[in-house]
C-alpha cells in the first residue's frame, strides 16, 4: 500500500485548521495595522489643524458689545456663521496670513458678498441664505442704508450687529475673505468647475463668458462671481452664480480633506490659512471640527436660498431691494430649530 494511503485521516483537517488560524492571524494583523495607521494619520491631522490653527488670522473684538439676540429654546445645537466677501480697494491682501493691508478702514471696504450659513449639529447638512448687497436695512447708529455699507462704516462688529438685528439670529462665528484670498483659494484647489447657463458679457469688467461647463481659475472666477451688469436678473443672477460657485468650491475643498490624505489636508489648511480671517472666538478645536466636517458634506447636503424680497425700489437715487423681514426671520428660525424650508 502506498504512503499516501497510510496518511492519517485527521491530517487534512489539521492542515485546514492551521490555514484558518493563519488566515485569522493575518486578518487580525492587517486590521491592527490599519487601525494604527488611521491613528497616526488622525493624530497628524489633529497636530496639523492645531499647527495651522495657530497661524489663522483672528479678528480681535469682531463681535458687538451691545446685547445680542438669544438662541431659541428649541435650537438644534448647530453653528451659525456669517461669511463676508469684502470688496477692498486695497491693492494688498487684507485677509488671511498673507494680509499686508488692514482688514478695515472707514469707508475703504464694503461687504460685496454676504452669506448666513447654518451647519447642523450632526455636521451632515448646511443651509445657506444669501443677503443681497443692495438690501435696504436699518444699520444701528446710521439710519437705513444698503447692507453692504455696514462693514464700510463699522467693520465686523457693525456688520454682525446689523445682520443679527435683521434676522433675529445669534451669529456664532464670522469669517471674511477679500478678493485676493478668493482667487488664492480657487487656485489652491486647481480651479473650480462651473456651468455657465448662457453666453454673457459684462460691460463693466469687459469680460465674456461662454456657455458650458468649464474650470475657472483666479481672475476669471472672480470676474464671474462679481458680474451683475449684463445679466437678465442683475443682482439675483449674481447671487445664484455665487452660490453655485461656492457649492463647487466646497466640493473641491472637501475632496482635498481626508484622514487618508494628510498631504491634501495640509495643502487645503495652508490655503485657508493664507486667505481667510476669522473671529477671535473661534478656537483651533472649532477649526479642526469644521475642516473634518467637510468630509461629510456633498451637494445633496447643502441647501441654498436668498433672503425673501418684496420688491426693488429706488431710494435717494439708489437701486435697492426691500426684504420681507418677517418671512426672513421665520425661515431662519425654522433652520435653527431643525426644520429648514426648501431652497428657493
Amino acid at each position: 500500500m502506498s504512503a499516501q494511503n497510510h496518511w492519517p485521516t485527521w491530517a487534512p483537517r489539521a492542515r485546514t485548521r492551521s490555514r484558518r488560524r493563519l488566515l485569522r492571524l493575518v486578518v487580525v494583523c492587517l486590521l491592527a495595522g490599519a487601525l494604527a495607521l488611521l491613528g497616526v494619520v488622525a493624530g497628524g491631522i489633529w497636530w496639523g489643524t492645531n499647527h495651522y490653527g495657530d497661524q489663522v488670522t483672528r479678528i480681535p473684538d469682531a463681535f458687538p458689545t451691545e446685547p445680542r439676540p438669544p438662541k431659541p429654546p428649541s435650537h438644534d445645537g448647530g453653528t451659525t456663521f456669517l461669511l463676508a466677501g469684502v470688496d477692498s480697494r486695497s491693492k494688498q491682501p487684507t485677509t488671511g496670513s498673507d494680509a499686508t493691508g488692514r482688514l478695515w478702514r472707514y469707508g475703504a471696504q464694503r461687504s460685496d458678498t454676504l452669506m448666513l450659513v447654518h451647519l447642523g449639529a450632526d455636521e451632515q447638512n448646511t443651509y445657506t441664505m444669501s443677503i443681497p448687497r443692495d438690501s435696504w436695512v436699518p444699520i444701528p447708529g446710521h439710519g437705513s442704508a444698503k447692507v453692504n455699507a455696514a462693514f464700510s462704516w463699522g467693520g465686523p462688529p457693525l456688520l454682525i450687529r446689523t445682520v443679527e438685528q435683521l434676522t433675529g439670529t445669534r451669529i456664532d462665528h464670522f469669517g471674511v475673505v477679500d478678493w485676493h484670498g478668493f482667487k488664492a483659494l480657487t487656485d489652491a484647489v486647481g480651479g473650480v468647475r462651473v456651468t455657465v447657463p448662457a453666453d454673457a458679457y459684462d460691460p463693466e469688467q469687459d469680460q465674456h463668458f461662454s456657455a458650458g461647463t468649464q474650470t475657472m481659475h483666479g481672475d476669471e472666477a472672480l470676474a464671474y462671481v462679481r458680474q451683475r451688469h449684463g445679466l437678465p436678473g442683475g443682482e439675483l443672477d449674481r447671487i445664484e452664480r455665487q452660490q453655485q460657485f461656492l457649492q463647487s468650491l466646497v466640493g473641491e475643498m472637501r475632496d482635498e480633506v481626508s484622514i487618508t490624505d494628510p498631504l491634501g489636508t495640509s495643502r487645503m489648511l495652508d490655503a485657508i490659512t493664507r486667505a481667510v480671517s476669522v473671529d477671535d472666538r473661534m478656537s483651533n478645536g472649532d477649526l479642526r471640527n469644521l475642516v473634518l466636517g467637510l468630509r461629510h458634506l456633498d451637494a445633496s447636503d447643502a441647501t441654498f436660498t436668498t433672503a425673501p424680497i418684496v420688491r426693488p425700489q429706488m431710494i435717494d437715487g439708489q437701486y435697492t431691494l426691500i426684504l420681507d423681514k418677517e418671512k426672513l426671520r421665520a425661515q431662519w428660525r425654522a433652520v435653527e430649530t431643525g426644520h429648514p424650508p426648501g431652497g428657493q
